[in-house]
Parts: C-alpha cells; structure tokens; sequence
C-alpha cells in the first residue's frame, strides 16, 4: 500500500470497479492493455490525476487543458475533443455508480504499434484512452503527523532533454528519486534543478515558509501543478507573500515550514528533511491555514447536495 503523500483509506469496492479502455467497460480483473500498446513499450504518452467531489470534477478544465498541451508536445492525435473527454469520464463514473471520494487516473497512449519500435511510424490506429476510477479517501493523519523527505542525487532534467513539465507515462526520472528516498527510509526526495536549485519533489510539488513568506520553485524544472496554482493563489487572495524564486537546500532546513501539494491529498506538512526536524516537528501554522483555505475552496467550488 502507498506510504506518505499517497496514503489512503483501504476499500473492498475497488476490488470491482469498472474500467474504460478505448471504447468499452471491463471489470478489474479483466481490463487489459495490448503488449504492443505505446504506452506500454516506450511510455509513450500522458496522464492525469483527477478527484471526484460531491459528483464534481475538480478543476477539470485546468487538467484537460494539461493533458491536451502534453500531448500536443508529444504530436499524439487523441481523437476526442476536450468535452467528448470529460463525457468519457463522467460515463465511467455513472457505470460505476461514484459520486465523492474518487481518484481517477485518465490515461493517453500514442497506441498500439505492429512492432516494438519508438518511431510513430510503427503505429497503427489511433490513441488509446484507459479510465481507472478509484475509491481513494486521503489518509486524515497526514496533517498531523506529517511526512519526511530527503534530498536525492536523481536531478530534474532540462526542457530540451526530457521537459520536466509535461505529464508524460515516461515517469523514469521521478521513479528513480523515489526509489532513492524508499531506500534511505524517507516518504519522497526533494530533486534540485540542472542548476543546483531545489525544483520539486518525486511526485508533489515543494514549498517553504521563511518569515511569513511562502517560497515555491520557479516552476522551470517542474510538473505545473494544479494544486500548486491554487496555493499560489489562495495565498495572493488572503495577502500572503508567495514567490516563486530559486532557493537552494540549506534555506530549506532553516525553513520555519515545510509542505508539499498534490491532487490527491491536497496540502502536507513535511516535518523532517533529512536529520533535520523543521519547526517544532508538527505542522506549521501557515501550512494549516493554507490546508484549510484549500479545502474550503474545494467545498465552495464542488458544494454537495442540499437538505
């Protein structure tokens, strides 16, 4: 089971969800990707988290508008507009019968290839689209007890090596930091940039609080988080300094806080970076305030149903 920012609360429904694979439903134990599938040889193509709240995408449009500019880089034709898409996830949904607390994992291959060879030449037909709805409830602990990360030797790439920004199945890069972190018994690694600057972690977004002011990376070497945007602009909205700037470790463990930001869980705490315990080794006050900003965001955006 995932540890740190993925943990999650344990659900026998997931045992019969029903996935959408280009076209049709399958259940679990029968959906199946081909061998000779994009994604599957090369990791060629790209993805989305989402969460469903209260029967509601979150910020669909901004993850759409993700996927659709990864792919973009990538040349991948996906075949369907933006709003036949959502109308895909949305039909996944409703055949499952969900309707809060669910992460949804959209996936875009380039497709099926009639050899094992990276040149798109190869392939024949077009994209194909995966759907893997979850029953997936964020560990409420995490605020409290926090997570540990570590820095790693693994570094972000260069936009003109592997663009570090883009949503790509090729996840080589971050899969090494978190492999590096397991082994030293840390929940992620902190990844630095080509420049020696702290960037992101292996699969959150970085932030800390120095006197007040909340720092993030200058988001050159990372993933353009959609949870990451939301804190920058909640902290804009409720006039906290926030930059985005190049910072480098030794102002991360001097940091009075440390957090990190994803779709799944939303805001952690991070209270250990390597020997180091920040702040009084709970979560900080600016990171609680941000947690409850937003999640109230969430519940105004995404209200449930009235009485």
């Amino acid at each position: 089971m995932p540890k740190g920012t993925h943990s999650y609360v344990e659900d026998q429904r997931n045992e019969k969800i029903i996935i959408y694979i280009n076209g049709e439903f399958f259940p679990r134990n029968e959906a199946k990707i081909s061998v000779f599938d994009s994604g599957f040889l090369l990791g060629d193509g790209v993805w989305e988290g989402l969460r469903l709240h209260n029967g509601k995408l979150c910020f669909i449009e901004e993850h759409i508008e993700r996927l659709y500019h990864g792919a973009g880089k990538l040349k991948i034709e996906i075949g369907r507009s933006e709003g036949e898409l959502i109308n895909l996830l949305f039909e996944t949904l409703k055949v499952n019968k969900m309707h809060t607390d669910i992460h949804i994992r959209l996936i875009v291959s380039r497709g099926l290839k009639r050899t094992p060879y990276q040149h798109p030449n190869a392939n024949v037909g077009g994209a194909s689209i995966v759907i893997i709805p979850e029953y997936k409830k964020a560990d409420a602990t995490l605020l409290s007890k926090g997570i540990r990360l570590c820095l790693v030797d693994t570094i972000r790439g260069s936009q003109n090596s592997q663009d570090p920004r883009l949503n790509t199945l090729s996840k080589l890069n971050c899969i090494f930091g978190c492999l590096e972190a397991d082994e030293k018994g840390f929940d992620e690694g902190i990844m630095l940039d080509i420049n020696g600057f702290v960037s992101t972690c292996n699969s959150t977004n970085f932030f800390i609080v120095k006197k007040g002011e909340v720092w993030t990376s200058t988001g050159e070497f990372c993933l353009p988080g959609i949870t990451r945007g939301n804190i920058i602009i909640l902290c804009q909205e409720n006039n906290i300094p926030v930059f985005e700037k190049d910072f480098i470790m030794e102002d991360v463990y001097s940091a009075d806080e440390v957090f990190v930001t994803g779709t799944f869980a939303g805001v952690i705490p991070a209270v250990v970076i390597d020997d180091t315990t920040i702040g009084s080794g709970n979560c900080g006050e600016l990171t609680e305030k941000l947690y409850h900003l937003y999640k109230s965001k969430i519940a105004s955006l995404y209200p449930g149903e009235q009485n």
